[in-house]
């Protein structure tokens, strides 16, 4: 059997057009915009217009990377959407997307390891690949996490926003060379027994109702710094190569001081880290996709370059990427 690579061949993403600047946030939470730059580097985040959903966010940013990917919905076999925050109980989020698009009848499925999301939806779609399953593959991060933050409660309100990132992998033959476009290597782990530092006190056969987000902060801090510097080690170890070769490092955008430890765990030059937490605050499953995309567009890579990314969600759950771009 021929063994197949993915590479990443289209990226998008999109923010709702409602923003909410940390000055905007309700005077009750006795914050202000110094206090939470200063502690967590947001600016500002981008809460979903009434009536818009969870599918309308990932469908826009699908839609961008399909357009960049140079190829046609039907070219898509799978539909993949991380998510905490679905629209319907059920059917999938993807499959709405599937529809919408109109991608032809084929797999569909959501993936739920809230901001660790995306790195599991790459995992699976790229076992996808490897297998010779399907040649392209939809990706996509979407969440809206102001549907389940308490307005009252400064620890969580102030840290989430809305907003989805996408991304479009193809199916290419495996030269074997590390210096080929594409995931070099991708990884996910997770700990259940730690659910209780990260959740939402909600859901169908608990309560019946949606819920909000309860966080013990210091110890999601401890977890997130250990775990996401250590996939990233761990990835790199995997294939024989060192911290120095990642050219870009794209964190879960949770806020700075999680991000700031991470590089300083991995001994990672900031010049090389992406960071756009300011700009949409964290926005759980979507921000990697978000944060990848949004540099793209300034054209911060070059083709050859080595990225890195990885991320800690709830449960706890985590996963890491490296990927050659172009």
């Amino acid at each position: 059997m021929e063994l197949k690579k993915s590479r990443l061949i289209g990226i998008g993403h999109y923010l709702p057009s409602n923003i909410i600047a940390n000055h905007d946030l309700p005077a009750s939470l006795n914050t202000s915009d110094e206090w939470i730059f200063q502690r967590t580097g947001i600016k500002q985040r981008h809460f979903v217009a009434d009536g818009e959903k969870c599918s309308d966010m990932a469908i826009a940013a699908a839609r961008a990377a399909i357009k960049t990917a140079g190829v046609a919905a039907n070219d898509i076999g799978m539909v993949v959407v991380a998510t905490s925050t679905p629209d319907d109980t059920y059917p999938a989020t993807a499959g709405l997307v599937q529809a919408a698009l109109g991608i032809a009848p084929g797999p569909f499925f959501d993936v739920q390891a809230v901001c660790a999301g995306f790195t599991y939806g790459l995992f699976l779609a790229n076992q996808s690949i490897m297998l010779g399953a399907v040649k392209n593959i939809l990706v996509i991060g979407a969440d809206v996490n102001s549907k389940i933050i308490d307005p009252t409660d400064r620890g969580t309100y102030v840290l989430f926003g809305d907003g989805a990132g996408a991304v479009v992998l193809q199916a290419e033959k495996d030269s074997g060379d590390k210096k080929q476009y594409g995931i070099i290597n991708c990884k996910i782990d997770g700990d259940g027994r730690q659910r209780d530092k990260l959740f939402v006190d909600g859901g169908v056969s608990s309560t019946g109702t949606v819920g909000t987000v309860k966080m013990k902060g210091q110890e999601v801090f401890r977890f997130a710094v250990d775990k996401m510097s250590k996939i990233v080690e761990q990835c790199l170890a995997d294939v024989d190569m060192a911290v120095a070769d990642i050219d870009w490092y794209i964190p879960h955008q949770a806020n700075s001081r999680i991000m700031d430890a991470v590089c300083d765990r991995l001994k990672m030059d900031r010049a090389r880290v992406v960071s756009t937490v300011h700009e949409h605050a964290n926005i759980s499953a979507a921000t990697i996709p978000v944060a990848m995309s949004m540099a793209h567009d300034e054209k911060k890579f070059k083709p050859g370059q080595l990225l890195a990314m990885s991320a800690l969600g709830g449960g706890f759950a985590w996963g890491g990427a490296l990927l050659r771009w172009g």
